[in-house]
């Protein structure tokens, strides 16, 4: 039986994919410093993707890798650890054969085409998170075009869904709502923004894996198309919930401010094109070449609550 490995287990995506995979009667490793079953048949094993040697033992055996690893949010976390991770799965993949699916961000494209994010927007950062993701895209796409590797990308906007961890949408607006409390945004609250809604993003990678033709590209998950506003989310939540909020804004020198005492608000200064602008990522690859589409942001809102 084929072997899938999860390079960062037990995060929101990996959760999803492993739960996807498992429901075909697949193998799966789980690996992270402390991984989770989330099959019963999972094997668990520990490692530190750092570590060229773990990851090596970690990824023997299999026939794919997922590479969902999520660091601490911080600029010179990702600067000494990103390349490591990156360089470490990628002579494991090579030297095992297996093929490699690695889940990306945004960051590293051209900001000044945030308005229409596709698969063939340029790599072209000015934030340093991400010049450390188009580093790394770099070196996999290097080997792919080598021929040493068989790869694709996986690419969501910010993500959401029940249950979330660190997602902004889930922190800042929904559960803030859900508790009765004031919904806060970043910056600017009437601009378009883009969510990939958990459930989503981890099936259609899931999905993606398992395919014959969809190797060596990019591909943009599915992601509703309507981009909604902040206000307009607050709007939807305020009909689910039976609520009259506001949302309140945080403009840019109050997040500046914030940014002394409150080390996220300090990292997300030099992303701020992203939510002070029209933010829409198209993912109408995936949906023309395998009719994947998206749950409708009410829907998933709901969801939530």
């Amino acid at each position: 039986m084929d072997l899938y490995t999860i390079l960062g287990a037990n995060g929101n995506i990996a959760k999803v994919i492993s739960t996807e995979l498992g429901s075909k009667g697949l193998k799966i490793r789980q690996v992270s410093r402390n991984p989770k079953a989330v099959n019963t048949t999972d094997e668990l094993v520990s490692a530190d993707l750092t570590d060229s040697i773990q990851v090596l033992n970690a990824v023997s055996g299999s026939d794919l890798v997922f590479l969902l690893a999520g660091i601490k949010y911080s600029v010179p976390d990702w600067q000494r650890d990103w390349p490591k991770i990156m360089r470490n799965t990628l002579d494991a993949c090579i030297a095992t054969g297996a093929k490699l699916v690695f889940f990306d961000n945004m960051y590293a494209l051209d900001p000044s085409q945030i308005g229409h994010l596709t698969e063939e927007t340029p790599l072209n950062p000015t934030s340093e998170k991400g010049k450390v993701r188009k580093q790394i895209l770099e070196m996999l796409w290097a080997e792919v075009e080598s021929g040493r590797l068989t790869a694709l990308v996986a690419r969501a906007g910010d993500f959401y869904g029940p249950g979330a961890s660190n997602s902004f949408l889930n922190e800042l607006v929904i559960n803030k709502m859900k508790a009765g409390k004031t919904p806060q945004w970043l910056y600017a609250g009437d601009k378009k923004h883009s969510f990939t809604y958990i459930p989503d993003a981890g099936k259609a990678t899931a999905f993606l894996a398992l395919q014959t033709d969809s190797w060596n590209q990019t591909w943009n998950l599915p992601t509703d198309p309507s981009y909604p506003s902040g206000q307009e989310i607050t709007a939807i939540l305020n009909q689910h919930l039976g609520t009259n909020k506001k949302l309140q804004v945080m403009p840019s020198w109050l997040v500046a401010t914030l940014g002394l005492f409150i080390p996220v608000l300090k990292e997300v200064k030099e992303l701020r094109y992203q939510t002070a602008e029209d933010y829409c990522l198209d993912s109408s690859k995936i949906e023309k070449a395998y009719g994947l589409k998206a749950t409708p942001i009410s829907v998933g809102l709901k969801a939530c609550i």
